[in-house]
């Protein structure tokens, strides 16, 4: 007599290959094979959230990698201007994570105001300056470090050290899916490579790895490596790829009822049930040259310093029309150069890295806003820490944690607002100071998320994106909580 056998592996007894992935897809997605594992159903409800009526449907995140300048960007010092070439005295210890503190050393940039708010926005951003009654400015975002890894891991994990869920992740667990034939979370690095921690900042942690970011190499050929078979395996035919299909199904079967309950068994299953839908959807999300020559053009495509990160804010859009709920585009690789992390000379390096993706982002807001996409989405932009208001070497900055600036547009924002200070020299944050924990409890509390109550148990503890810190920033919203931070200091600058 055959022993027990599990409800998951009856259906692929019954279906078989292709047609018990389908069938096992659709029972997943109505939660009637949680008793096998399956961590949850996939939650689609939108605007009812998870705790309350969410703003935001889906999320675009830019990340500046490197440490972004502040003085030189968003935060106009007069005092650097006066007080050029001066020892920094503040009163306090000063020290340089890499280097020996130089003097004082103005923008080189020109700072102009812009929009009815008065935003103060130097040169190196020409086009996104016109936008800045539609950001929310923080202009006091503080981090634990300034040392690159560490930094960017709590920017995107809230935690310092590897292992924990990203953001994307978090949300990819909480909400689910809004779509059946792309990844929930997509990951644009920089073409000339990974970030720092490469693709630790992507992880689902200890979350199931159904939620990890899915990385598109945009300027690829092959955005996505092995989604097809190479043109030179002629051998693959569409009978022996269901022959392998059915030799994978009957593996897992062995495999489910050897380790009853595995969620990494129930994860791979995912993923080849998104690749075999990935085959049919993919390839004309990613076809650009469906695109008209007039969007092609906003984003800078035809301009060489613009295009790459234009294609990929393009192709953000592209995703986030078809499904994908969290999409994170990367600006600058790890290491020394070709990123925001300018040590050497402020002048040559910013803008140059600044002016591949000022036209890019202004294109994008304009896009959303012109489809409609703005009502429902929300964009971000950030670093992982700023800069030192002194000199390293001649002209270039070192890494600062005490403050830096980040941005937020779309659904849920006051456009226009700003919360928080910096003091006079853009050294420490003075007022309104906030953290990545802020940060992030204000994306999920857009989203429909109460950052407090959404947890997953690990190691026997309640693990949550934002540990045990954390509070929404109302300042920011065009609708602010029920408990507004009357009694909260800070000024917006």
């Amino acid at each position: 007599m055959e022993a027990a056998i599990s409800r998951r592996d009856l259906l692929w007894r019954l279906g078989g290959g292709l047609g018990g992935i389908a069938l096992a897809h659709l029972l997943g997605r109505e939660g009637l094979l949680a008793a096998d594992g399956v961590s949850q159903a996939r939650r689609t409800g939108f605007p009812d959230g998870l705790h309350h009526p969410a703003k935001v449907r889906r999320v675009i995140q830019l990340f500046m990698n490197g440490g972004v300048s502040q003085v030189d960007t968003f935060d106009y010092k007069p005092e650097l201007s006066r007080r050029h070439g001066e020892p920094f005295r503040p009163g306090s210890h000063v020290e340089a994570p890499t280097s020996t503190p130089g003097t004082l050393m103005r923008s080189p940039f020109t700072f102009r105001r812009y929009g009815e708010c008065g935003r103060w926005v130097s040169s190196v951003f020409p086009h996104l300056a016109g936008w800045v009654d539609d950001l929310g400015f923080l202009m006091a975002l503080t981090s634990k470090t300034n040392v690159h890894g560490p930094a960017s891991f709590l920017m995107n994990t809230g935690f310092l050290m590897p292992g924990f869920p990203c953001l994307g992740a978090w949300l990819s667990y909480g909400l689910g899916s809004l779509g059946d034939n792309l990844p929930t979370f997509v990951v644009l690095p920089d073409p000339r490579g990974l970030p720092y921690n490469n693709k630790g900042n992507f992880t689902a942690g200890f979350l199931p790895m159904l939620h990890q970011g899915t990385i598109l190499e945009a300027g690829s050929p092959r955005p996505i490596p092995d989604l097809l078979p190479p043109p030179s395996a002629r051998f693959i035919t569409p009978s022996s790829r269901q022959a392998g299909l059915e030799l994978l199904a009957r593996m897992n079967r062995r495999h489910a009822q050897r380790h009853e309950g595995d969620d990494r068994l129930e994860s791979r299953i995912a993923a080849y049930e998104l690749a075999a839908r990935m085959q049919q959807a993919a390839p004309e999300a990613l076809d650009l040259e469906r695109e008209t020559p007039a969007t092609r053009a906003l984003y800078g495509l035809d301009d060489e310093a613009t295009a790459d990160f234009g294609r990929r804010c393009l192709l953000a859009r592209r995703l986030l029309e078809r499904g994908v709920r969290f999409v994170q585009v990367w600006s600058g690789a790890g290491g020394p150069s070709k990123n925001w992390d300018n040590h050497s000379a402020i002048p040559t390096e910013l803008p140059e890295i600044a002016r591949t993706v000022d036209r890019p982002i202004a294109a994008l807001l304009r896009d959303l806003k012109a489809r409609g996409l703005f009502e429902d989405t929300l964009v971000v932009w950030c670093t992982e820490f700023g800069r030192m208001p002194f000199t390293q070497g001649a002209t270039g900055r070192d890494h600062n944690g005490g403050t830096s600036v980040a941005w937020l547009a779309g659904a849920g924002i006051r456009g226009g607002a700003a919360w928080g200070r910096s003091d006079d020299w853009g050294w420490k944050a003075e007022a309104g100071a906030t953290t990545c924990h802020d940060l992030h409890a204000t994306i999920l509390h857009l989203m429909g998320i109460d950052h407090q109550r959404l947890t997953f148990r690990h190691n026997g503890i309640d693990r949550r994106l934002t540990d045990v810190h954390g509070h929404v920033i109302d300042e920011l919203l065009a609708q602010p909580t029920a408990s507004a931070a009357a009694t909260r200091t800070g000024v917006g600058s």
